[in-house]
């Protein structure tokens, strides 16, 4: 190596005070960070010729963002070229802390009190699903969460849904209310004309039962909609 050339940076030690991502995570916040750099933070180092902060970005790149990250099995995740199966252990770490977040316990879940607080309730975990699942929110005479239950796995559709099934464990746990909610694998959370004709028909049921459907939630990539808010089925 001759005087003038220097070794690559590819040490988070290597980057500017100012810009390592710890350091800023400290003095700005943790939201304030890109993904990449909060990859970064839980890689601590990169490989020859790339630092951390830009490994998690080839890894958010390469599994598509941080929900390839949460689907790709633990195998997948080592595979990739410098990460191995202590660095694939942290960051499948961190995802399921994230995950069991949104799982808390009912006595510790905040009440229902919008669209809003419905969906951050279950974006983070069914936004990343490869399949269709349809669940219920049920809740209590507050608007408390009793439980989040999964009613159907698979195409959820007005001919394959037997509306009475959506009541089951809301008569059980005597819930007052519940939001049903369910994901399109595709990430367009565009309600089709099957989710307007299943709400309708959910929301029917629910009068004759006792139990108020609050809403209809339908759950796409970091996106979700309200049929209630759209008119659609109510």
């Amino acid at each position: 190596m001759s005087e003038t050339e220097f070794p690559p940076k590819y040490r988070i030690m290597d980057i500017e005070v100012t810009d390592r991502p710890r350091e800023r995570l400290a003095r700005l916040g943790a939201e304030t960070l890109s993904n990449a750099e909060l990859i970064a933070i839980l890689l601590r180092v990169g490989m020859e010729g790339e630092n951390a902060v830009q490994l998690g970005q080839r890894l958010l790149t390469t599994f598509g963002g941080i929900t390839g990250l949460h689907r790709a099995s633990f195998e997948e995740v080592c595979s990739a070229r410098g990460i191995g199966q202590a660095k694939a252990a942290q960051i499948k770490a961190a995802i399921e802390l994230g995950r069991r977040l949104q799982n808390i316990s009912p006595e510790d879940r905040p009440a229902i009190h919008s669209p809003e607080d419905a969906a951050g309730l279950v974006l983070y975990e069914m936004g990343v699903l490869d399949q269709e699942e349809l669940r219920v929110i049920l809740l209590n005479t507050r608007h408390h969460v009793l439980k989040v239950e999964q009613v159907y796995r698979g195409s959820v559709n007005s001919s394959q849904i037997r509306v009475g099934e959506l009541f089951k464990s809301a008569i059980r746990m005597n819930a007052s209310a519940l939001i049903v909610v369910h994901n399109h694998p595709s990430g367009d959370p565009t309600p089709s004309p099957d989710d307007v004709a299943v709400t309708r028909s959910i929301v029917q049921a629910g009068k004759m039962l006792d139990v108020e459907v609050l809403d209809h939630l339908v759950i796409g990539h970091g996106r979700w909609v309200s049929l209630k808010e759209r008119g659609m089925g109510f």
